[in-house]
Protein backbone atom coordinates (compact mmCIF):
# COMPACT_ATOMS: atom_id res chain seq x y z
CA UNK A 1 0.00 0.00 0.00
CA UNK A 2 2.78 2.35 0.91
CA UNK A 3 5.41 1.00 -1.15
CA UNK A 4 6.18 4.77 -1.92
CA UNK A 5 7.93 5.23 1.13
CA UNK A 6 10.37 2.01 1.15
CA UNK A 7 13.45 2.89 -0.35
CA UNK A 8 14.41 1.92 -3.59
CA UNK A 9 16.79 -1.04 -4.21
CA UNK A 10 20.20 -0.50 -6.08
CA UNK A 11 20.02 -2.50 -9.16
CA UNK A 12 22.03 -5.32 -8.14
CA UNK A 13 20.22 -5.95 -5.03
CA UNK A 14 16.90 -5.50 -6.98
CA UNK A 15 18.41 -8.83 -8.96
CA UNK A 16 19.09 -10.45 -5.89
CA UNK A 17 15.12 -9.46 -4.61
CA UNK A 18 14.09 -11.06 -7.95
CA UNK A 19 15.81 -14.28 -7.17
CA UNK A 20 14.84 -13.95 -3.80
CA UNK A 21 11.11 -14.05 -5.18
CA UNK A 22 11.20 -16.64 -7.38
CA UNK A 23 12.56 -19.17 -5.21
CA UNK A 24 10.16 -18.48 -2.09
CA UNK A 25 7.10 -19.36 -5.01
CA UNK A 26 9.06 -22.62 -5.78
CA UNK A 27 8.88 -23.13 -1.98
CA UNK A 28 4.97 -22.31 -2.27
CA UNK A 29 4.48 -24.56 -4.78
CA UNK A 30 6.02 -27.48 -3.29
CA UNK A 31 4.08 -27.00 -0.14
CA UNK A 32 0.95 -27.30 -2.44
CA UNK A 33 1.97 -30.26 -4.80
CA UNK A 34 0.67 -33.64 -3.93
CA UNK A 35 2.63 -36.06 -6.86
CA UNK A 36 5.86 -37.20 -6.03
CA UNK A 37 6.65 -36.41 -9.55
CA UNK A 38 5.69 -32.52 -9.08
CA UNK A 39 7.44 -32.46 -5.90
CA UNK A 40 10.52 -34.01 -7.44
CA UNK A 41 10.58 -31.04 -10.51
CA UNK A 42 9.82 -28.47 -8.04
CA UNK A 43 12.83 -29.27 -6.17
CA UNK A 44 15.63 -29.69 -9.06
CA UNK A 45 14.27 -26.27 -10.40
CA UNK A 46 14.78 -24.63 -6.38
CA UNK A 47 17.88 -26.15 -6.64
CA UNK A 48 19.45 -25.06 -9.74
CA UNK A 49 18.08 -22.15 -9.00
CA UNK A 50 19.57 -21.70 -5.77
CA UNK A 51 23.07 -22.47 -7.05
CA UNK A 52 23.06 -20.16 -9.37
CA UNK A 53 21.80 -17.86 -6.71
CA UNK A 54 24.96 -18.88 -4.36
CA UNK A 55 27.37 -18.58 -6.97
CA UNK A 56 26.60 -14.71 -7.87
CA UNK A 57 26.29 -13.46 -4.52
CA UNK A 58 29.35 -15.26 -3.19
CA UNK A 59 31.35 -14.56 -6.36
CA UNK A 60 30.22 -11.23 -7.09
CA UNK A 61 27.52 -8.95 -4.45
CA UNK A 62 29.06 -10.18 -1.30
CA UNK A 63 32.86 -8.98 -1.87
CA UNK A 64 31.73 -6.13 -3.35
CA UNK A 65 29.68 -4.83 -0.04
CA UNK A 66 31.59 -7.04 2.78
CA UNK A 67 33.56 -4.67 4.01
CA UNK A 68 31.20 -1.59 4.56
CA UNK A 69 27.98 -4.34 5.32
CA UNK A 70 29.85 -5.40 8.07
CA UNK A 71 31.91 -8.32 9.49
CA UNK A 72 28.79 -9.86 11.54
CA UNK A 73 26.43 -9.71 8.75
CA UNK A 74 28.23 -11.27 6.17
CA UNK A 75 29.60 -13.80 7.93
CA UNK A 76 26.65 -14.81 9.10
CA UNK A 77 25.47 -14.76 5.43
CA UNK A 78 28.57 -16.82 4.20
CA UNK A 79 27.11 -19.80 7.26
CA UNK A 80 23.73 -19.81 6.22
CA UNK A 81 25.31 -19.93 2.19
CA UNK A 82 27.50 -22.78 3.97
CA UNK A 83 24.01 -25.25 5.35
CA UNK A 84 21.89 -24.36 2.74
CA UNK A 85 24.31 -25.96 -0.03
CA UNK A 86 25.17 -29.17 2.00
CA UNK A 87 21.20 -29.63 2.08
CA UNK A 88 21.26 -29.07 -1.60
CA UNK A 89 24.09 -31.56 -1.74
CA UNK A 90 21.96 -33.67 -0.19
CA UNK A 91 18.99 -33.33 -2.53
CA UNK A 92 21.05 -33.45 -5.39
CA UNK A 93 21.60 -37.19 -4.42
CA UNK A 94 18.15 -37.98 -3.84
CA UNK A 95 15.71 -39.08 -6.07
CA UNK A 96 12.42 -38.42 -4.33
CA UNK A 97 11.54 -41.38 -2.92
CA UNK A 98 13.49 -41.39 0.19
CA UNK A 99 11.46 -41.16 3.62
CA UNK A 100 13.21 -38.02 4.27
CA UNK A 101 13.34 -36.42 0.89
CA UNK A 102 10.29 -33.94 1.56
CA UNK A 103 11.85 -33.09 5.23
CA UNK A 104 14.65 -32.45 4.00
CA UNK A 105 13.89 -30.00 1.53
CA UNK A 106 11.28 -27.73 4.15
CA UNK A 107 13.98 -27.88 6.50
CA UNK A 108 15.94 -26.07 3.14
CA UNK A 109 12.98 -23.94 2.53
CA UNK A 110 12.58 -22.49 5.79
CA UNK A 111 16.61 -21.31 6.46
CA UNK A 112 16.48 -20.31 3.15
CA UNK A 113 13.27 -18.05 3.95
CA UNK A 114 15.49 -17.02 7.12
CA UNK A 115 18.27 -15.73 4.92
CA UNK A 116 15.93 -14.07 2.63
CA UNK A 117 14.30 -11.81 5.76
CA UNK A 118 17.64 -11.45 7.06
CA UNK A 119 19.47 -10.40 3.70
CA UNK A 120 15.89 -8.17 2.53
CA UNK A 121 15.62 -6.06 6.10
CA UNK A 122 19.99 -5.83 6.75
CA UNK A 123 21.96 -6.64 4.57
CA UNK A 124 20.32 -4.92 1.29
CA UNK A 125 19.42 -1.81 3.30
CA UNK A 126 23.15 -1.38 4.24
CA UNK A 127 24.62 -2.42 0.80
CA UNK A 128 22.19 0.28 -0.44
CA UNK A 129 24.42 2.84 1.08
CA UNK A 130 27.57 1.72 -0.18
CA UNK A 131 29.04 3.60 -3.23
CA UNK A 132 29.89 0.94 -5.53
CA UNK A 133 28.54 1.51 -8.98
CA UNK A 134 25.38 -0.99 -9.16
CA UNK A 135 24.39 -0.87 -12.20
CA UNK A 136 27.87 -2.39 -13.47
CA UNK A 137 27.49 -4.69 -10.90
CA UNK A 138 24.12 -5.59 -11.75
CA UNK A 139 25.26 -5.97 -15.15
CA UNK A 140 28.50 -8.16 -13.89
CA UNK A 141 26.04 -10.36 -11.84
CA UNK A 142 23.10 -11.00 -14.76
CA UNK A 143 26.79 -12.27 -17.19
CA UNK A 144 27.51 -14.49 -14.57
CA UNK A 145 23.81 -16.11 -13.91
CA UNK A 146 23.37 -16.43 -17.77
CA UNK A 147 26.74 -18.02 -17.90
CA UNK A 148 26.03 -20.30 -14.91
CA UNK A 149 22.47 -21.32 -16.36
CA UNK A 150 24.21 -22.32 -19.40
CA UNK A 151 27.28 -23.92 -18.47
CA UNK A 152 25.74 -25.22 -14.75
CA UNK A 153 27.37 -24.57 -11.53
CA UNK A 154 30.58 -26.16 -10.88
CA UNK A 155 30.62 -28.42 -7.78
CA UNK A 156 31.34 -26.71 -4.21
CA UNK A 157 33.55 -28.41 -1.20
CA UNK A 158 29.82 -29.15 0.30
CA UNK A 159 29.33 -31.54 -2.98
CA UNK A 160 32.45 -33.23 -2.02
CA UNK A 161 31.89 -33.19 1.47
CA UNK A 162 28.52 -35.45 1.00
CA UNK A 163 29.91 -37.46 -1.81
CA UNK A 164 32.46 -38.43 0.28
CA UNK A 165 30.54 -39.90 3.03
CA UNK A 166 29.24 -42.03 0.53
CA UNK A 167 26.06 -41.85 2.37
CA UNK A 168 27.05 -42.71 5.61
CA UNK A 169 27.36 -38.84 6.86
CA UNK A 170 25.31 -37.40 9.40
CA UNK A 171 22.42 -37.88 7.53
CA UNK A 172 18.74 -39.10 9.16
CA UNK A 173 17.36 -40.20 6.36
CA UNK A 174 20.53 -42.64 6.66
CA UNK A 175 20.95 -43.43 9.96
CA UNK A 176 16.98 -43.93 9.30
CA UNK A 177 17.65 -47.01 6.98
CA UNK A 178 20.05 -48.50 9.70
CA UNK A 179 18.98 -51.48 12.10
CA UNK A 180 18.73 -49.90 15.72
CA UNK A 181 20.99 -51.26 17.93
CA UNK A 182 19.44 -54.56 19.98
CA UNK A 183 18.57 -53.53 23.70
CA UNK A 184 18.78 -56.03 26.07
CA UNK A 185 15.30 -57.24 27.95
CA UNK A 186 14.05 -56.09 30.85
CA UNK A 187 13.50 -59.80 32.62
Amino acid sequence: MFDFLKPTLNPAAALLKEDHDRVKELFDQFESAKSPAKKLKIVRQALEELKVHAAIEEEIFYPAVRKPVGKEIMNEADEEHHVAKLLIAELDTMDGSESHFDAKFLVLSENVRHHIDEEESEMLPKANKVKVDFEALAEKMRQRKERLLEEGVAPVGEDRMVEASRGRGDSPAQAAKRKPPRLPRKE
